[in-house]
């Protein structure tokens, strides 16, 4: 007996051992949570959230509410119907929390009213339009709703749909389809008498309603300019909330003026503001701007700082103005003092704050997610980050999931381009892999240390996985956002093609298996650099173009190219130029599978179904993959991870040694 004790503790310690870990892969997609739109009750114990999960029986995401404790200690479902839930917002004396949904077959999305001490969710309104936002009132007996007009365009008795008739200068938007002329306009309704009155009429959309702290006025955004579609210019306006009331216009920028909040004594507003002040404004960072309420001129507290802010919330002594600020890889939480100007950082390190909500102590509420951990909420104290929901912990455990590590990289020029490397999990030290250089979108926007899941599901293949924060990024100043103005697939390029020899200069990257791919933008740099250059032995472009020429008037970008590009019919030669992967197709030899959605009008599937045609008839293997019934952003849950099982499949076709093809 005195042998079999021993054995038996072995066997159970044996059995002890938590199950090896592995690699992440296209089916997990079905088991990532994603978390949304905090919100701090009034008494400041709780933070509603929206969690969204992948229903795979309808092979959809379905969205409900949850609330968090504010120690982290408990976590509450609120609701659990399959029509979904979404938009928070607690009553302003925290006895209830409001919604929008379109459950019970409620007619388009309607505002719902919870007593947060239990009971089911009431129906509290029944709009005819399409409620877009809606934000309580200090004394918590109304509600400013932004509701676009009805849409009846549609009156055919039968399944016949009557044609779209469209007389605007940009007629179609993705996801939206073809546009009409129907307006958003603010509307105040009374919680208890449930009536609505109108507070903005006409032909201008008018949104992000913010009460001020007496709730006797409402601030908002709206675009007053003769033709709102040929510019993008914004201005806050302020008004009595009440029917009848005139408003004023508080900002005159010819740019783009955005995401007003009142000060807690109401006598300032601050908000975000683009730093042109042009028609196009698309290479541009946003600047934290403080205004008198009675008018004058802004303080620019962000000018200094060459960073985009976005976010802005004051604090409570309305002392500061936090703000998320984007800046090399990394999004922080940042504050600005209004007696000196001064920004200090409250949060930051290698990761990615994406919300910031105030708490009545003085603490925040934000969202987060770090190279291995998917997003979560996060109570910010002084300078303390503290987690507070738990939700991704049974999506990673499981899994190993790559490392990532930044490295700068030189390009021809000798610009300088901020990178991040995603090595497979236990990689040997020293050893070389097959790697595939993801390129983001955009443009205007950065590779960050916040989680991808993209990246991370590349990576699980074998393969070091690259983002490149190329030309027209932002992270890095303006003047780097705007250097690849009218003048695409160059700069970008060069700085792509510096980030590979960079990687294989140092041993990471086996220079006879690289592949190239991206999405949008990331689609259409995938086919400037394989055009420009033949090393790339695979490529996956998805929601690309080339000839850029076609892409004038079936897109949604015609403000940007006569404004950027000029008229096609006056600046023939530049979008010739700007074409060349198709006009010069017969230079690629990059096997290459392009990916579109049906639906798609922000890079129509035409700007696939050309360079895949043009490949066929030059003999380089080519695979088209469209996507039914998708718009630009894919969202069914079975189409996202066929989309990373056809990135495998392809990328291994070509980039994997013999041997381990032998092997698979």
């Amino acid at each position: 007996m005195k042998h079999i004790l021993p054995l038996l503790l072995m066997a159970g310690s044996v059995c002890a051992q938590p199950p090896a870990k592995r690699p992440i892969n296209p089916s997990d997609v079905a088991r990532l949570q994603t978390i949304s739109d905090p919100q701090v009750s009034p008494d400041g114990n709780w933070v509603a959230f929206v969690q969204s999960s992948v229903d795979v029986s309808k092979d959809k995401r379905n969205a409900d509410l949850w609330m968090i404790s504010w120690d982290g200690k408990e976590s509450v479902q609120l609701t659990n119907s399959p029509d979904g839930e979404s938009t928070p917002r607690w009553s302003p004396d925290g006895r209830y929390l409001s919604f929008t949904s379109s459950r019970n077959g409620a007619s388009g999305s309607q505002l719902w009213l919870m007593d947060r001490r239990g009971g089911e969710g009431k129906k509290l309104t029944d709009l005819k339009g399409e409620l877009e936002e809606y934000e309580w009132a200090p004394d918590g007996k109304r509600i400013a709703l932004v509701i676009r007009d009805k849409d009846y365009s549609d009156s055919a008795k039968t399944k016949i749909r009557t044609p779209y008739v469209m007389d605007r200068y940009q007629f179609k938007q993705d996801i939206q389809g073809y546009l009409d002329r129907r307006a958003a306009h603010l509307f105040l309704y009374d919680v208890e008498k449930k009536t609505l009155d109108t507070l903005t009429k006409g032909i201008y959309d008018e949104s992000s309603p913010v009460w001020s702290p007496d709730g006797k006025q409402l601030a908002f955004v709206s675009n007053r300019t003769a033709d709102p579609d040929k510019n993008e210019n914004t201005d806050i306006y302020v008004m009595a909330a009440q029917k009848g009331a005139a408003m004023r216009q508080l900002t005159t920028w010819a740019g783009r003026d955005g995401s007003p909040v009142w000060s807690p004594d109401g006598t300032q507003i601050a908000y975000t503001r683009s730093t042109a002040a042009t028609n196009f404004i698309m290479y541009d960072q946003a600047v934290l701007a403080v205004v008198p309420v009675q008018g004058g001129e802004p303080r620019l507290l962000s000018l200094a700082l060459d960073r985009p802010v976005r976010n802005p919330r004051w604090s409570v002594d309305g002392k500061a103005v936090q703000v998320l600020v984007d800046d090399d890889r990394r999004t922080y939480v940042g504050a600005y003092a209004l007696a000196d100007g001064k920004l200090s950082v409250v949060a930051g390190g290698d990761r990615a704050f994406s919300d910031l909500e105030r708490h009545p102590k003085g603490y925040w509420a934000t969202l987060m997610s770090e190279p291995q951990l998917p997003t979560e909420i996060y109570a910010v104290e002084g300078t303390t980050v503290r987690r507070l929901t738990n939700v991704q912990d049974e999506f990673v455990t499981p899994l190993a999931l790559a490392t990532v590590e930044g490295y700068t990289s030189r390009s021809k020029d000798g610009t300088q381009v901020s990178n991040l490397l995603f090595k497979p999990a236990n990689t040997v030290a020293g050893q070389k892999l097959p790697a595939i250089f993801f390129i983001h979108g955009g443009p205007v926007g950065q590779d960050s240390y916040g989680f991808d899941l993209s990246r991370q599901i590349l990576a699980s293949g074998g393969y070091a996985v690259v983002g490149v924060n190329y030309r027209g990024s932002s992270g890095r100043g303006l003047e780097f956002c705007k250097a690849i103005y009218a003048d695409w697939g160059n700069k970008e390029v060069a700085d792509i093609l510096g980030a590979v020899d960079q990687l294989v200069q140092k041993g990471v990257a086996d220079p006879d298996r690289l592949g190239i791919g991206g999405w949008s933008y990331g689609g259409i740099l995938t086919n400037y650099t394989i055009a420009t250059d033949p090393r790339f032995k695979a490529a996956a472009s998805g929601a690309g173009s080339s000839l850029q020429l076609t892409m004038y008037g079936i897109d949604q970008y015609v403000n940007q190219y006569e404004n950027e590009l000029g008229a096609p019919w006056k600046n023939l030669d530049k979008w010739l130029k700007l074409s060349y992967p198709f006009l010069k197709a017969d230079k690629i030899k990059t096997p290459t599978m392009f990916m579109a959605s049906e639906k798609d009008f922000n890079v129509p599937v035409a700007g696939s179904e050309q360079m895949y045609q043009a490949l066929k008839s030059l003999g380089v293997p080519a695979q088209l993959i469209i996507y039914p019934n998708s718009f630009h952003g894919i969202t069914t849950p079975s189409y996202q991870k066929d989309r990373f099982v056809r990135y495998l499949d392809w990328f291994d076709k070509y980039l994997k040694a013999p041997a381990l093809q032998a092997q698979k």
